[in-house]
């Protein structure tokens, strides 16, 4: 347990961060399956829309901090590469 004053705040501080960023990275997950789903089934407005999604949730979590600016690239990267190739 922390003794200091800071120390019990920089917990807090940390779960909450922790909660957040779990949150974004589940939210890429999800986003990131339908996506690939979309574009399995064909289905090109969709699979668009959600590129879109996904690369704007993408450079948001990047910005906060995240995931890495690298991560957020290549996975957009892939994305883009995902719908040309159908």
């Amino acid at each position: 347990m922390a003794h200091t004053k800071s120390a019990v705040k920089r917990l807090g501080t940390s779960k909450k961060a922790n909660l957040r960023n779990r949150a974004r990275i589940s939210e890429l997950k999800t986003i990131e399956k339908k996506l690939r789903a979309a574009v399995e089934a064909g289905e090109t407005a969709a699979a668009a829309e959600l590129a879109k999604k996904f690369c704007s949730r993408l450079d948001k979590a990047a910005k906060a901090g995240t995931i890495h600016a690298n991560r957020a690239a290549n996975k957009k990267s892939q994305a883009d590469k995902l719908l040309a190739a159908k």
